[in-house]
């Protein structure tokens, strides 16, 4: 049963992450065509072509490699700009694979493309076509989140009592067991059981998790504790003492430990370590259940998610011998490491066959896939070939340059020539490929693993 949900999982991540690149490429298809731009081609992948069906003008398919997709628009590079012809001179490496790039974007060129192509249209229209692609996993990934935080909710801590300790630990214990000299916890002497709800805590009223947590750490000494147990009020009298415990902010949000630059403290596994400090102990957890956000915390968590993943994208460079390193070398990968479409897959299946509620088996698959849509909206932005964003950087400086021309009342300059950074976008794509490889060995011979 394990192996079918594990095969489950990987199979309905993967539909989700191609579903993901499909959306994305709607979104520059259907503003091309709205924009009267001709699309020869729509494919989810690279590579050869598994299947393909041609209706109107434009081509549908899947091809072999998914790491990808693309819309081919006839017109992409404009015609080159022959004043000051310099054809007598030797054509450097540089030249010829502008000129390549520039031939191969003739070659889809039919009778009536005369005013079709993508080059023509007005930068604006431009920019909007290639932000639509981004725009749409944006908005999937919005979609996703606010299905889970609004509909579905979040795990929130409850006052009532999941588990009662049995003895006194600290927080940075490793220990399972309780040693024959640890004392038992006050909660377990004053009779609290699990299903207890804390209604009050030294007088105090406990409305919510956050009341009680903070009422018991910041009380010592023997204290009243008033539970509802069974429809009935009872009130024990518990002697807090005072114990390590996970430190807490102001909003009672867990601290983590950060080195001398502020950067979070991770153990081997990649996981970041909460801080410890001295504070009233009970000896209890409290259970969760999952519970709606509002608006504005709903607004809050995707706001953190943004800026996590803007985090996550400038530190990739930074990951690359990480991965070399658990591709080649075996050493052992972190939560934190990239992975590629087979490692989340992976993710994915390993999720779904976990022995926990569906629910959250669920709320763990959409929330994964979210991250990756929000991901491949801020990826796809960075300005630089072939990413969308080197095409509205281009859009950009073309139009900023035309709106100086008509200040200065020069001529007007024509398109942006997109040609001449086609030899920086063949390095990136060279770069992006051998990564992807490199992501596609580690995923499969050293997995990123959550559950050890």
């Amino acid at each position: 049963m394990v192996a079918l949900l594990t095969a489950l999982g990987i199979i309905l991540f993967f539909l989700g992450l191609l579903f993901s690149v499909a959306w994305h490429e709607l979104g520059h298809f259907a503003t091309a065509k709205m924009f009267g731009i001709r699309c020869t081609q729509y494919m989810v992948g690279f590579g050869k072509t598994l299947w393909s069906r041609k209706k109107g003008e434009t081509e549908y398919g899947v091809k072999l490699v998914p790491l990808g997709g693309y819309v081919r628009m006839v017109g992409m590079i404009p015609p080159a700009n022959r004043s000051g012809d310099d054809s007598g001179k030797p054509m450097s490496r540089w030249r010829a694979m502008i000129e390549d790039a520039r031939e191969a974007s003739y070659v889809e060129l039919e009778p009536g493309d005369e005013d079709r192509q993508f080059y023509q249209r007005a930068p604006w229209k431009r920019i909007i076509v290639m932000v639509a692609g981004p725009a749409m996993n944006l908005i999937l990934a919005v979609i996703l989140f606010t299905t889970v935080l609004m509909g579905i909710g979040v795990q929130q801590n409850t006052t009532s009592v999941d588990t009662v300790a049995t003895c006194v630990l600290p927080a940075d214990s490793t220990q399972t067991g309780c040693p024959a000299d640890a004392p038992p916890t006050p909660a377990s002497e004053a009779g609290i059981q699990p299903g207890d709800r804390i209604v009050e805590v030294d007088g105090e009223p406990t409305p919510d998790w956050a009341a009680a947590n903070t009422a018991i750490r910041e009380s010592m000494g023997p204290t009243e504790v008033t539970v509802e147990r069974g429809g009935e009020t009872v009130t024990l009298t518990a002697d807090l003492i005072e114990n390590q415990v996970v430190a807490r902010d102001e909003n009672n949000d867990i601290v983590y430990e950060t080195d001398a630059d502020g950067e979070p403290i991770t153990d081997e596994q990649g996981y970041q370590i909460p801080e410890t400090e001295s504070a009233g102990f009970l000896g209890i957890t409290f259970a969760q259940e999952r519970s709606p956000l509002g608006a504005a915390e709903t607004a809050r968590v995707m706001g953190d998610s943004v800026v996590g993943v803007a985090e996550a994208l400038v530190a990739l460079p930074s990951k690359v011998d990480d991965v070399f390193r658990a591709a080649f070398l075996g050493e052992q990968r972190t939560v934190d490491s990239p992975v590629g479409i087979v490692g989340a897959s992976r993710i994915g299946g390993e999720v779904l066959s976990q022995p926990i509620p569906l629910t959250d088996r669920v709320v763990f698959m959409v929330n994964m896939l979210a991250g990756v849509n929000l991901f491949l909206f801020a990826f796809n932005m960075v300005p630089i070939l072939p990413l969308d964003g080197g095409h509205i950087l281009g859009a950009l400086w073309e139009s900023v340059r035309r709106g100086l021309a008509r200040v200065f009342r020069r001529p007007d300059p024509g398109p942006f020539d997109v040609a001449q950074l086609m030899p920086v976008a063949y390095i990136v794509v060279v770069c992006f490929v051998m990564f992807s490889v490199m992501l596609l060995i580690a995923d499969v011979v050293n997995p990123v693993r959550l559950v050890q």
